[in-house]
């Protein structure tokens, strides 16, 4: 197995295109919170779909340079996992409608029904559903949802606003987060 180091403009490229793809994660979130009731359906496709094409950005980028390196295409594909990819150009399939039926409570048709993945979507949904129902408990989502905005408030320095648009406890946690962190300063040479 090849041991050497990615070279460090490919890693700078990278850490900068994850960043990005990271605060359009964030904005999805934001986006959710109900005093964006006017703009989330547009906005949370957008950013979503920028985290998304951010993070192919990426993959393609890595790729790229294993190709150069001299990578077996075969190799290539099988890290790359090109059978998980769903083109969203096809628009909305089968199985992403039975999981929202399952999220709001309605009965897929029996074809759908035919298909084990619309099934054990619409499952998931259903599940999701009912989790909804309880206040959010997941340690790890709460402080991933903490640290995202903290992250965002302390960069654009706006800690304050975090009060306005959060459930309380993700606030609180978020303004922990922003208030830990320190600006960095740039380096001057």
């Amino acid at each position: 197995m090849d041991s050497t180091p990615m070279p460090e403009p490919l890693r700078r490229a990278i850490h900068q295109l994850v960043s990005e793809g990271v605060q359009n994660c964030q904005e999805v979130l934001r986006y959710t919170e109900p005093d964006q009731a006017h703009t989330w359906k547009r906005m949370t496709l957008y950013r979503a779909t920028d985290a998304a094409d951010t993070m192919d950005m990426v993959a393609m980028l890595i790729a790229a340079y294993c190709e150069r390196t001299g990578m077996a295409s075969h190799t290539l594909q099988s890290y790359l996992q090109v059978g998980q990819q769903a083109i969203r150009a096809h628009g909305t399939q089968e199985e992403g409608r039975s999981h929202v039926a399952g999220l709001m409570g309605e009965a897929i048709s029996y074809e759908a029904t035919r298909a084990s993945t619309n099934r054990m979507r619409h499952h998931r949904g259903q599940n999701q559903a009912e989790q909804a129902q309880r206040p959010e408990d997941d340690p790890g989502k709460l402080f991933t949802e903490a640290c995202l905005h903290g992250l965002k408030a302390k960069l654009y320095d706006d800690v304050d606003s975090l009060d306005s648009y959060l459930p309380p406890q993700v606030a609180a946690m978020a303004r922990r987060v922003a208030e830990a962190l320190e600006v960095p300063e740039l380096a001057t040479t």
